[in-house]
């Protein structure tokens, strides 16, 4: 079973699990208060290739839109998400 948990505040981060093993993260900073910076998204080793990073990246995206903030993927492997999906720009800063 996957979940999901985040922990906000200045700097936060989304965790994933998998059957209760910490699967991977991607943390965040916030700009103000209007805006989100997501500074890097790491899937630990064996969690590898299950879309861990991606489902993330899409909690963030859920949590922006929610708040009605932006967010800004400096993080690499975030922004190549954003480039892919046009979907998901409209919380794009």
């Amino acid at each position: 079973m996957l979940e999901v948990k985040q922990q906000d505040g200045r700097k936060g981060k989304f965790e994933i699990f998998n059957e209760g093993a910490l699967a991977g993260e991607m943390t965040y900073t916030w700009a103000g208060d209007t805006k989100f910076i997501i500074d890097h998204t790491e899937v630990k080793e064996g969690f590898e290739g299950k879309g861990y990073g991606k489902q993330l990246v899409m909690a963030a995206v859920e949590f922006a839109r929610s708040k009605n903030v932006k967010i800004m993927p400096l993080c690499p492997y975030a922004k190549r998400v954003f480039d892919k999906d046009t979907a998901i720009r409209d919380v794009l800063f």
